[in-house]
């Protein structure tokens, strides 16, 4: 998300001192379609949550946790009835990792990062990050779009809901433990969602007593920590367009009686998270690698692939050898390998991913094509370089070739895919920094001819 001017004009926001919204405020609604009951909600949401307890690291700081919550309680009691949903039930946890992100599950289960917290510059955009999320909450925006993007059942799509509100990688290594793989990136709300949450999101604010304009200042803070990779938080919720002028110009309908200032708990927070005391080495979350600890990423320097080769097999999707030197993280419906010192929190800087991904069509190209796309939506920095025809196990196989920039610099990115079955569609993706591309080159190539891919 590109940082947006925004005009003086808009700037000029005026606040009345009398109580209450304007009448003029923009009519949010719940989308029209959506299978679920708000029941399911809480069902999905509370499975999801279950999920993420496990694949994060929650931080056990009663003094954050318990400030994170009275703001979040703030904002969900100012939601007009109409919005409300007896049923919800709303927790707040605070994930202990550096990324820049948050997210509220159906039903309310809400996270928000360590990282976030320290990129905040007033409590009023903590309220702005709170207000948007808990708006996706409040119109059923997870179901919503699961409804439009999957006819699984509840169980099976749990993972994939918070893998694609979680987004960039660590969503995609959440989401690849669940039974549709990378499919998740198909749940990743849409612009109109969050241009939504972003509105009814001021509204709250209003509501509960913030300046909804500290959620425009919120989003700035966030963009200006993109660096050479966008924070997570954007690849979840992308900019539904001229992001800033649309939350200031609702501001301007919206009246607050004396807005909450920062009082001295939001600076004790903050630097009780400060940068000196993140971990400067996080261990990978998702699972242990067969034959040893989870891996780490250090720093320091991967090994090159061995020439000696292990086969391993997913039950029902494929079979392959990868180097020996290599770990593996298993899914349910994939595994990714790669070398020690390869792993980060949330994905891997050299390596392979396998896996295979629900579709709704049966032509290859146009499968692809949306793999491809669904990646893209995670990974801003991410760049087409072409696409080739080749063949995987026998059969047709299209490899996209792409270039990543993200926090780790330059790096090459190859997605190979095959249909495996109706409506199935196995893909692999190699993943190298673009200075050691050519020692990886001939393992890759190994990697593809070994593929098995079940019948």
């Amino acid at each position: 998300m590109r940082e947006v001017r925004v005009k003086s004009s808009v700037l000029a926001v005026l606040f009345s001192v009398a109580a209450g919204v304007a009448a003029a405020q923009t009519v949010v609604t719940p989308p029209s379609k959506n299978k679920y009951t708000p029941a399911q909600d809480v069902q999905l949401g509370r499975e999801a949550a279950a999920q993420a307890d496990k694949e994060l690291k929650i931080l056990r700081d009663p003094q954050t946790t318990a400030y994170l919550e009275r703001i979040g309680r703030r904002i969900i009691n100012a939601a007009p009835a109409r919005l409300q949903h007896p049923e919800f039930r709303y927790t707040f946890k605070v994930v202990d990792a550096k990324e820049i992100n948050a997210f509220a599950l159906p039903g309310g289960p809400t996270y928000f990062t360590r990282g976030m917290f320290i990129a905040a510059q007033s409590e009023g955009e903590v309220a702005g990050v709170l207000a948007h999320e808990l708006s996706h909450v409040l119109l059923r925006h997870g179901t919503a779009q699961a409804t439009k993007a999957t006819p699984y059942e509840i169980g099976t799509i749990a993972g994939q809901i918070l893998g694609a509100i979680v987004g960039g990688r660590t969503g995609a290594v959440i989401a690849q433990g669940s039974q549709l793989g990378i499919g998740a990136a198909f749940l990743r709300f849409s612009r109109q969602y969050e241009r939504d949450a972003d509105i009814l999101g001021a509204q709250l604010m209003a509501r509960a007593g913030y300046d909804p304009r500290a959620m425009a200042s919120m989003f700035r803070t966030i963009a200006a920590q993109g660096g050479n990779g966008a924070p997570e938080f954007l690849s979840s919720h992308p900019d539904p367009g001229n992001r800033d002028d649309a939350v200031m110009a609702e501001a301007q309908t919206l009246r607050v009686a004396n807005p909450i200032r920062d009082n001295g708990e939001f600076n004790n927070v903050r630097q009780r998270l400060g940068a000196n005391a993140l971990p400067q080495q996080d261990p990978y979350y998702g699972g242990t690698p067969t034959g040893g600890n989870p891996g780490v990423y250090t720093g320091g320097s991967v090994a090159r692939p061995s020439t000696r080769y292990r086969t391993y097999s997913v039950s029902g999707a494929f079979q392959v050898s990868v180097p020996d030197n290599w770990r593996q993280l298993p899914g349910q419906n994939g595994a990714t390998f790669a070398p020690d010192n390869a792993f980060y929190e949330g994905g891997f800087t050299h390596g392979v991913e396998i896996g295979v991904a629900e579709t709704d069509t049966n032509t290859l190209r146009d499968a692809t094509e949306r793999l491809v796309n669904s990646f893209a939506q995670g990974n801003p920095g991410l760049r087409s370089q072409g696409q080739r025809n080749t063949s995987v196990d026998g059969r047709s196989a299209i490899e996209t070739a792409l270039i990543n920039q993200d926090q780790h610099g330059s790096e090459i990115v190859r997605i190979t895919t095959v249909m495996s079955a109706a409506r199935t569609l196995l893909y692999v993706v190699t993943v190298v920094p673009q200075n050691e591309e050519p020692q990886f080159r001939a393992a890759f190539a190994r990697i593809l001819r070994s593929l098995r891919v079940a019948r």
